[in-house]
């Protein structure tokens, strides 16, 4: 498949992860994309690999915090490709788990910063152009804490409410300019290979409906779908991609109904 054959595609923390795997789909799919993260050596290592494999692509350094590093990394990919048809605002931070009795004004800005303020810097880059073009499409990064909450985590679920009030925002000033913004919504994702461990991988497992932990890859996928003329008449949606975590009211641990009751295979024979 080649639906984006002439796009430009850029995705923020796109050196690791499920921006990887997002900027990796977008190029085998025909688009030229800009692999911006914070660690440059392996956004440049990525970018190599995508060209060598056939695609186009192209690294550089950007703290999404910074609208200097926001408004380069947008001049960039328009010397490079000419326009900015997506915009995939992935980067983030999941990582500083603190209880609120312990937290204090640093960490809060960290996550709001980092998670959501990012994520307007970015649109308020790229929607002028894209309006100019006659449309294009944001597609922000979520979370299943914007809709339920982690222990330790008040910071960083604000920040993905946050998300998706701007999403909901942006899709109705930006319509009428056929700018399309929608979310995706990961559940319990191993980002990198080197995170996964027996215990953890099987906790996962034991909490999905679905039996399994998610992959980057398993979000390229839908990714690709919001962007593609497929999905020309969605906008302000927030796509869950969590392997049905958020649709069950306990988890399989505390279920009153568990799993292991349900009727095998050869039951319904």
């Amino acid at each position: 498949m080649q639906r984006f054959q002439g796009k430009s595609v850029i995705v923020t923390g796109s050196a690791h992860g499920i921006g990887e795997a997002i900027a990796r789909r977008f190029a085998a799919e025909g688009a030229g994309v800009l692999i911006a993260d914070l660690d440059e050596a392996a956004a440049v290592l990525t970018a190599a690999e995508i060209v060598a494999a056939g695609g186009s692509a192209n690294a550089m350094r950007v703290d999404v915090k910074s609208s200097d590093d926001i408004n380069a990394m947008v001049a960039a990919t328009v010397e490079t490709y000419g326009k900015v048809d997506v915009l995939v605002n992935n980067a983030g931070d999941v990582t500083i788990s603190r209880h609120f009795l312990e937290s204090d004004e640093a960490w809060w800005d960290h996550f709001i910063d980092t998670n959501l303020k990012s994520q307007y810097l970015a649109c308020r880059a790229v929607a002028p152009l894209m309006a100019a073009a006659g449309g294009g499409c944001i597609i922000n990064m979520s979370s299943g804490g914007a809709t339920r909450s982690h222990r330790g985590m008040v910071a960083y679920d604000a920040s993905k409410g946050g998300v998706e009030a701007l999403t909901r925002g942006l899709a109705l000033d930006l319509a009428p300019y056929g700018i399309r913004v929608n979310a995706l919504v990961p559940g319990l994702i191993v980002t990198r290979p080197e995170h996964a461990e027996p215990i953890a991988d099987k906790r996962r497992a034991d909490t999905v409906p679905m039996g399994r932990g998610g992959t980057p890859q398993d979000l390229a996928g839908p990714a690709a779908f919001l962007a593609s003329a497929d999905a020309a008449y969605m906008t302000g949606s927030c796509l869950v991609v969590d392997g049905g975590v958020l649709v069950q009211q306990r988890s399989p641990q505390v279920e009153t109904f568990p799993p292991d009751r349900f009727p095998s295979i050869s039951d319904l024979a």
